[in-house]
């Protein structure tokens, strides 16, 4: 699938017809993160889940916009089939994907059945935000080559850093992240991608027009208590606020079953 002349990552699970299902994740990831949750739901839904371009298997751009990869999440839906159904579908997003979805929500949700923002700062005022909330415009650095497969796994980390219990799950997604190049390995993300995106105006979930919920770690160092509250300052009506014990950002690997188990209430509930 291509977008704006990238070509765009997508995976697709279960079958066409189903209902639609979409997953978007965060900054410096890919649609990989999402290989062990949309299973859970393949019986269900026809899932889908993309990399953004500067990400993952997708290619990289001269320039990025916030509105690009609201067009890269609708047409990744489009592409996999999500729209065949008589439902409309739902959009779950981690972290900066948050951003988009947001975007997405404000502005065309009535395409949607719902959106869920899961651990993300995107529907406060940037002005509000921590800097380690913010998206990092202006970041600008090379990425480092290294000798081996086992010395770039090795450098993997969240962000932000947080322990992992499941390992397996860490290590399926740092060799996902990585490609061979000339001298060993190295991250496929675009190291320049924050240097060269616009954020614009930041979207507003208070003005969505679709269903949402927000979805936040416990232990998350991204939305910690104050940021959450003021988030809720926003007083966004009948929006359900859903806290997933025992978890820092990453919120679908830390607590993976307690994750789908909210997704799915969620769903249901918004079904009757």
């Amino acid at each position: 699938m291509s977008v704006d002349g990238a070509a765009i990552e997508t995976l697709a699970w279960g079958e066409r017809g189903k209902p639609g299902l979409l997953f978007l994740h965060g900054n410096g990831a890919h649609a990989d993160w999402w290989r062990f949750i949309a299973p859970f739901f393949a019986d269900d839904f026809r899932v889908a889940a993309i990399s953004w371009s500067g990400m993952g298997g997708s290619d990289h751009r001269a320039h990025y916009r916030l509105q690009t990869f609201v067009d890269e999440a609708f047409a990744g839906a489009e592409a996999a089939g999500l729209f065949d159904s008589a439902e409309k579908p739902l959009v779950a997003a981690h972290s900066f994907g948050g951003f988009p979805l947001a975007a997405m929500a404000q502005t065309q949700g009535a395409r949607l059945r719902g959106a869920i923002v899961v651990d993300s700062p995107a529907s406060l005022p940037i002005g509000a935000l921590s800097n380690r909330a913010r998206p990092p415009v202006g970041e600008r650095r090379a990425h480092r080559i290294y000798p081996t497969l086992a010395e770039a796994l090795a450098r993997f980390r969240f962000a932000p850093e947080q322990p992992c219990e499941h390992l397996f799950i860490a290590d399926f997604i740092a060799r996902e992240a990585l490609k061979a190049v000339d001298g060993g390995w190295t991250w496929k993300f675009d190291p320049h991608l924050w240097s060269e995106f616009e954020l614009g105006t930041p979207p507003d979930l208070a003005k969505a027009q679709c269903p949402v919920a927000v979805i936040w770690g416990d232990r998350s160092k991204l939305m910690p208590a104050d940021t959450r509250a003021l988030l809720a300052e926003l007083n966004i009506p009948h929006v359900p606020a859903i806290i997933i014990a025992d978890a820092a950002h990453h919120v679908m690997i830390d607590q993976p079953i307690a994750f789908v188990a909210t997704l799915r209430t969620l769903f249901e509930t918004w079904a009757r």
